[in-house]
């Protein structure tokens, strides 16, 4: 079995390697080549993985790269084998997307420190010389989605069902909520609800959670939602949609992910992967890009029910976020 998903997973990187008539070698000092190991959810994600293969795409297309090429993990235990085979081939750059891949490419580039590993959502607190980290500010997500859910909402109550707060990230996308929300209108009352019973063994995975979580919100007059966390969020946004309650979804395009599962989902924030990889493998041939390199955020276009006026509002808003005259005032760590 571990022979045949071998070569199922060779045989998706040579797809993309013989896109070309003639692939060029990328051992060669002027041929730039960059290769991508997604997590286990593979490229038809709808979020991390779906978007920085589409920025490597027209990295490719612009001319900026060589060879691009990609490898579809099919299980966390080959991430570091995915790794080593662009290595191995000769690749200058070596993206992984995804935070579930951070620890098997912070291993990879102290193995390999010749290379180049670039780390989508990932973070490297001992700045590795060879490790390029790329963030999106979670607290300016949540505060989008924040600011958004007081506009849409009738009842006055707003919520968010969230992972728990002891994962910084989470907590930098809830309480940016709570800002959010503030900032548009602090006569809306507002609900943050984490998953903090300290059980790691359902961590982003606790379905059942969020589902009861979102109902219990619902019965006390929440008309607008707002969920991040893997499948606890999936949860949230499942309920949500079962009793047509409007929802805010994160980390991918919910909407389209969920299907009929997320009919209520009104749009989805998310980081802008996409153009960062394009600026990022532009800065990289060129050789001066180095440190962490932050990304813009912004969302999926709007449920048609949104009003215009609330569209304009959110344009105003995000363009506020990106120039700086918008601040949320979240700190990065949890006080």
């Amino acid at each position: 079995m571990r022979t045949r998903l071998a070569v199922l997973i060779l045989a998706i990187v040579f797809s993309a390697l013989t896109a070309c008539s003639q692939s060029p070698d990328c051992f060669q000092e002027n041929v730039f080549c960059v290769g991508l190991v997604t997590d286990t959810r593979g490229l038809n994600d709808f979020g991390i993985n779906r978007d920085t293969w589409a920025g490597l795409e027209q990295s490719h297309a612009e001319g900026v790269t060589d060879q691009v090429a990609y490898i579809e993990s099919v299980n966390s235990k080959d991430y570091e084998k995915n790794i080593a085979f662009f290595v191995d081939s000769g690749y200058d750059v070596i993206v992984t997307s995804g935070v579930g891949v951070r620890d098997a490419t912070l291993h990879s580039a102290d193995l390999y420190p010749d290379s180049v590993f670039v780390g989508m959502n990932q973070l490297d607190d001992e700045n590795r010389a060879n490790f390029i980290p790329v963030t999106f500010p979670e607290d300016q997500m949540g505060f989008l989605a924040g600011a958004l859910a007081v506009q849409l909402t009738r009842s006055k109550i707003v919520g968010a069902v969230c992972e728990t707060s002891g994962i910084a990230s989470m907590w930098r996308y809830c309480e940016g909520f709570r800002a959010g929300a503030a900032y548009v209108d602090d006569s809306v009352r507002v609900i943050v609800v984490y998953r903090d019973d300290g059980s790691s063994d359902k961590l982003f995975i606790d379905d059942a959670w969020g589902y009861e979580t979102t109902l219990e919100l619902i019965d006390n007059d929440t008309d607008v939602i707002f969920a991040v966390g893997g499948g606890t969020a999936t949860g949230a946004l499942r309920a949500a949609s079962e009793a047509k309650v409007q929802t805010i979804g994160a980390e991918r395009d919910q909407a389209a992910a969920l299907g009929g599962e997320g009919s209520s989902v009104v749009t989805s924030v998310l980081g802008q992967a996409s153009p960062t990889v394009q600026t990022l493998m532009r800065g990289l041939r060129d050789g001066n890009i180095t440190g962490v390199q932050v990304g813009p955020v912004g969302y999926i276009p709007f449920d048609k029910l949104v009003s215009q006026e609330t569209v304009r509002e959110m344009k105003h808003l995000l363009a506020g976020l990106e120039n700086g005259d918008v601040k949320t005032n979240i700190p990065f760590e949890k006080p």
